[in-house]
């Protein structure tokens, strides 16, 4: 559903664990507009349909999964499709350990916490109409999975929302509807 914006593919992407990232304050370096100050002003070419790109409405999808914790911002361009116009995926291995004794690790959490931070910032400096700040399987399933929200709404400010096996199917499918055609049968 969400179209890549190309014009910084490289902007948010996270250091693989172990390498040397870039430091703490350029992760919160608010993102620039990839718009110039002259196409925010309406010209009487514009199409009165279709507003200047700093009023669209912004929307943002935040998922914390067993593995990954990986946001997106987009604006609408037509119906049903977005353009990102920001983004971040950090690797935080929230579920490491979770098997052995069904619950959350203080390292993982602590990991993901960090990373939820930075999203946190991205969000607030942003006005954002709407949000889907979701967890999945590790926090489902994992014993502390309630305390460690509880956690990532003191710290970081964001209300997570456990999402069930079932819905997260249905989303993740439903992210997946502009990849298929619509006379694909089956």
């Amino acid at each position: 559903v969400f179209a890549r914006d190309e014009a910084r593919p490289a902007e948010n992407r996270s250091p693989a664990p172990g390498k040397a990232g870039a430091p703490a304050a350029e992760a919160h370096r608010p993102v620039e507009s990839a718009v110039s100050p002259a196409a925010v002003v309406p010209r009487p070419e514009q199409s009165a349909r279709r507003p200047p790109v700093q009023e669209l409405p912004v929307f943002a999808a935040l998922d914390l999964g067993t593995n990954n914790c990986r946001l997106l911002v987009a604006v609408p361009t037509r119906h049903g499709q977005f353009r990102v116009i920001d983004a971040f995926s950090r690797i935080v291995r929230l579920g490491e350990g979770l098997t052995a004794n069904g619950r959350l690790g203080q390292p993982a959490m602590d990991r993901a916490v960090e990373a939820l931070k930075i999203c946190g910032d991205k969000l607030r400096n942003r006005k954002i109409r709407k949000a889907r700040l979701i967890a999945t399987e590790a926090c489902r399933t994992a014993e502390n999975g309630v305390e460690f929200i509880d956690r990532v709404e003191r710290e970081a400010g964001l209300k997570l929302e456990i999402i069930d096996r079932q819905t997260e199917a249905r989303l993740a499918v439903s992210g997946c509807g502009s990849l298929v055609e619509r006379d694909t049968q089956g």
